[in-house]
């Protein structure tokens, strides 16, 4: 069995719970620890009774040593700080012989244990955001991504994560400061400060917004897969990470806001994403929670435009504001 834990409050919870379900769909033996962290996210994922979940609250999670720095930090910087300690508290509490953490904003196309196989007998696995040269951030937010890491319950593993929290605790900010930004930059050397640290190799694991550029996508025999345009290989994808993904009034949405994104990439990777959130809607729905579990990023001017109303109604988009009908054309 996998052993994975996320983070998020109620203005990520269709996301969250879209993540769920892909996991539910493609993974064949896993449990999701859920740190809720707000209220009305504890509530309402314990009313869903998610048979492969374990819901945490803050209450139960948070030590002297996170609540002393949480008044330091924005609620975004403290979700940042409280990745490793999500992670310690995992393998500590319930006694797991590792943990994967796993953003929300995640949806699984295929098994990921093919990537937790790759590490065999290393202890920690990281996964590199591989940039498209136009999007290389390599110098502000780093060479790996957060969104997929896994840590194993042996020296060399808590040893990472046990300085990875303490480096956090120091300091974890949203901003470059001293070669160090947010939870996330710290990762950059760690293949050289740590034994048993594996960069996952597999193309398929961390394709994001970053990234998409370099690929192009189909399906073949119900699986989604993916083309490296300047190798031609093939390859599954098996999670995509839909990064700066927001919810917009007038029932649309801002796919990836300042990335190239192709029809093909829309089809392919963001209408099953827009398809798995309605599928997350509905079932909120029928079980009478109305609350508005998202974010909703006004649209400039849509009400007092015509021609704008008919772009986003009609054609399906509006500059980067896509409606959700043109996710099911």
């Amino acid at each position: 069995m996998i052993h994975f834990c996320t983070l998020f409050n109620s203005q990520y919870l269709t996301r969250g719970l879209a993540m769920y379900q892909s996991l539910k769909q493609h993974c064949t033996s896993f449990h999701l620890y859920v740190f809720a962290f707000d209220d009305l996210a504890h509530q309402t994922l314990n009313t869903m009774q998610l048979p492969h979940a374990t819901v945490i609250s803050l209450a139960d999670f948070e030590d002297e040593q996170l609540l002393t720095v949480k008044p330091t930090r924005t609620a975004g910087e403290y979700c940042w700080t409280c990745t490793s300690s999500t992670i310690r508290y995992c393998i500590q509490t319930y006694g797991l012989d590792a943990c994967t953490y796993i953003d929300a904003d995640l949806l699984f196309f295929a098994d990921p244990s093919v990537l937790i196989e790759e590490m065999e007998d290393r202890s920690v696995l990281i996964t590199s955001h591989r940039y498209s040269p136009a999007y290389d951030q390599s110098a502000t937010s780093g060479t790996y991504c957060v969104q997929f890491i896994c840590f194993k319950n042996t020296e060399d593993g808590m040893s990472a994560l046990n300085w990875w929290r303490e480096a956090c605790l120091a300091w974890c900010y949203n901003r470059i400061e001293d070669g160090k930004f947010g939870d996330q930059k710290y990762l950059d050397d760690w293949p050289n400060r740590f034994s048993g640290v594996h960069e996952l190799q597999h193309i398929g694991g961390g394709v994001g917004p970053w990234n998409i550029q370099q690929y192009d996508f189909s399906y073949r025999n119900g699986s989604l897969m993916g083309k490296e345009l300047a190798s031609g290989k093939d390859f599954p994808v098996i999670f995509y990470h839909y990064h700066g993904f927001r919810y917009a009034e007038a029932d649309a949405f801002i796919p990836a806001p300042n990335y190239q994104l192709s029809k093909n990439d829309l089809k392919h990777i963001y209408s099953p994403y827009v398809k798995a959130l309605t599928s997350v809607e509905r079932e909120l729905k029928e079980k009478r929670m109305s609350q508005q579990f998202h974010e909703t990023v006004e649209i400039p001017r849509i009400r007092k435009s015509i021609r704008r109303m008919y772009k986003l109604y009609i054609s399906g988009h509006f500059r980067e504001f896509y409606h959700r009908s043109y996710f099911s054309r």
